[in-house]
């Protein structure tokens, strides 16, 4: 079992930046890869990035590209996602995830392990 816990959520203004945590702990979280996601009131889930166990390989959604950066810390057991530019329309809950493999990485089915969620809020 892996246990996710996530932080740094809050309430900022359009075009700050937030950094959240994703702590782990459990199994061995080096050999997992770790995602973000968020969902919106009245949307899907939405996948943003993910990250290789090795912290060598990461993808992100269009919609986040050139804006947010994923990173993890294996020693320190931690992932992180550094949110820049931040627009009202990115306020959502945001998850981390773990799964197996780095195959379909952007299904949420495919994740095993899900952190409890952080609440970001982008005011205008």
């Amino acid at each position: 079992q892996v246990q996710l816990v996530e932080s740094g959520g809050g309430l900022v203004q359009a075009g700050d930046s937030l950094r959240l945590s994703c702590a782990a702990s459990g199994r061995t979280f080096s050999s997992y890869a770790v995602s973000w996601f968020r969902q919106a009131p009245g949307n899907e889930r939405e996948f943003l990035a993910t990250i290789h166990w090795s912290g060598g390989v990461t993808y992100y959604a269009d919609s986040v590209k050139g804006r947010f950066t994923i990173s993890r810390d294996n020693a320190g057991n931690t992932v992180y996602l550094q949110m820049n530019r931040l627009k009202p329309e990115d306020t959502a809950v945001y998850y981390c995830a773990a799964k197996v493999g780095f195959n379909n990485i952007a299904w949420v089915s495919s994740y095993q392990y899900w952190g409890q969620g952080t609440q970001v809020t982008v005011s205008s």
